[in-house]
């Protein structure tokens, strides 16, 4: 709220253009949070998209819509508008079965983004944006993602292109400074590459100094059924064993960029949770669980000898739940109908979705994302502010608006916010501190769990009051004594995390 009458308050006092940036930013404020769902070419974010909203509208074959940035927000009506260059929009039928169609059938050169409106609940408390492929052999595509997660360059005017005085449209670099995502999903598959860090580092939320970090990103290791078991050292022969581990080895790949990394099986949750999973599918996994274990332990050793070998069920049936649960869904669900063989189809479908890891993306995301979701858009709003008053070319409009943020931040109902600068300048590096320090500094401003911010879930009230009473005296000490100046600014900051950290637990 103190951002957007900072906003309020200084649009009489700038140009009409950046005026115009700031009432972008508080239009931005009053939605809600908007998360980007990146990664590589084929790591399935589509799927992933799809599984999160629980409908099965994003395109997940390679097509035109793939290719472009498409938004998924709640609308009271459902609807499918392609957004031009040029600011024109145009209504788009979804296909016959409830999907954005792959095929546009139109120069998508011309096309800025894609806007779907669902009657979705998932969609009234975030935006979820799915993104073309990095990686991709279609530079077009890749430019766009950039653009939305703040990577691309801001394009400056030719030589013989001039803007017009007075103007209250925004510029290019004003427009990209609210921009974008305010926070990522990130998706990986089994390898960690060097563009997935470089595309981790490029984030920036609403384009300016709110670089990706364990605030507004995480990443999950999709198709984690893929995994060889053999591969992973101490998984014991288990996928999803296997799966955790190198989950955990990514994350400290990743780390400080994302707040972790978990496994999930987009694919099966897809299915599971969006109705792909029916009761036809049900009745053909009851079947196969009553064939021989030889037999069908031999039909599980791949896919082409799972649809081609004959037996009672079609192949055509096969396929289908192949391509609905691919073979580790397959025989999950088959060991759950043996074991209880009057499991009801919804009651299967259930634990189909739990053995995907859903849950526990969701979890995370609420977590992370969205406890903190009006402090995440409140700092993000704070750098377009930033950056539209730099963009505006006028030093004294930029001193004005730096004065306006920096008596802003002085205010205690700030406090959100200086945490939030505070882990963003630890885990840039951009403030040097120990490594024990830096990571006590994450795990307080990462966390919305008081245990976990103390690092000591489950203990008592009184052993969590007494610790970050103690905590809050030690920082304040280090920020008098031997912190670097950079340093103290943080450590005043962490001292009065704890403070009002113990204020609440005697609350």
């Amino acid at each position: 709220m103190s951002v957007a009458n900072l906003c309020h308050r200084l649009q009489p006092q700038v140009s009409a253009r950046t005026a115009a940036g700031f009432a972008e930013v508080l239009r931005r404020l009053g939605g809600p949070l908007q998360v980007a769902v990146a990664g590589r070419i084929k790591s399935g974010k589509s799927t992933l998209v799809n599984a999160l909203i629980g409908r099965r509208v994003a395109p997940t074959d390679v097509g035109e819509c793939t290719r472009l940035v498409t938004r998924f927000q709640y609308g009271t009506v459902d609807r499918v508008e392609i957004v031009f260059n040029d600011g024109r929009k145009q209504v788009l039928p979804f296909s016959a079965d409830g999907m954005i169609p792959a095929e546009l059938g139109i120069d998508i050169d011309q096309v800025s983004h894609i806007e779907a409106y669902l009657t979705n609940a998932v969609l009234q408390g975030m935006t979820v944006i799915d993104t073309p492929g990095l990686g991709s052999l279609d530079a077009a595509s890749v430019s766009r993602t950039e653009e939305l997660l703040g990577a691309a360059k801001h394009r400056k005017p030719d030589d013989d292109e001039e803007e017009e005085e007075g103007s209250d449209e925004l510029d290019d670099t004003s427009r990209n400074a609210v921009a974008g995502a305010e926070a990522v999903l990130y998706v990986v598959t089994q390898g960690v590459r060097a563009d997935d860090q470089q595309a981790l580092a490029a984030f920036t939320a609403a384009t300016a100094s709110r670089e990706a970090g364990p605030v507004n990103a995480i990443a999950v290791l999709n198709k984690a059924d893929t995994i060889a078991p053999e591969s992973v050292e101490g998984s014991g022969g288990d996928v999803w064993k296997a799966a955790t581990l190198l989950s955990e080895k990514q994350a400290s790949t990743l780390k400080p960029r994302v707040a972790d990394v978990l496994p999930v099986i987009g694919l099966i949750a897809e299915s599971a949770e969006s109705g792909g999973f029916t009761s036809p599918d049900a009745e053909a996994l009851r079947q196969l669980a009553e064939m021989d274990d030889d037999i069908l332990e031999t039909m599980l050793i791949s896919a082409d000898i799972f649809t081609s070998w004959e037996c009672d069920v079609a192949a055509g049936t096969r396929l289908r739940l192949l391509e609905k649960l691919d073979l580790f869904g397959v025989r999950y669900a088959v060991e759950a109908i043996r074991k209880e063989p009057e499991i009801t189809a919804g009651s299967l479908r259930r634990k189909l979705l739990d053995a995907s890891g859903l849950e526990a993306v969701r979890q995370r995301l609420s977590i992370v994302f969205a406890a903190r979701a009006d402090g995440i858009k409140a700092a993000a709003a704070l750098a377009s502010v930033t950056a539209l008053a730099h963009a505006s070319g006028d030093p004294a409009e930029r001193q004005r608006v730096h004065d306006a943020i920096e008596v802003l931040l002085a205010k205690p109902e700030a406090h959100q916010l200086r945490l939030l600068e505070a882990l963003t300048l630890v885990a840039s590096g951009a403030v040097d501190m120990p490594e024990d320090l830096s990571e006590e500094v994450l795990r307080v401003g990462s966390n919305a769990d008081i245990g976990a911010q103390l690092g000591k879930p489950g203990a008592p009230r009184a052993e969590l009051a007494a610790h970050a009473l103690e905590r809050a005296g030690w920082w304040r000490s280090f920020a008098s004594f031997g912190a670097t100046p950079a340093q103290s600014r943080v450590a005043h900051v962490v001292h009065r995390a704890y403070f009002l950290i113990w204020q609440q637990i005697r609350e």
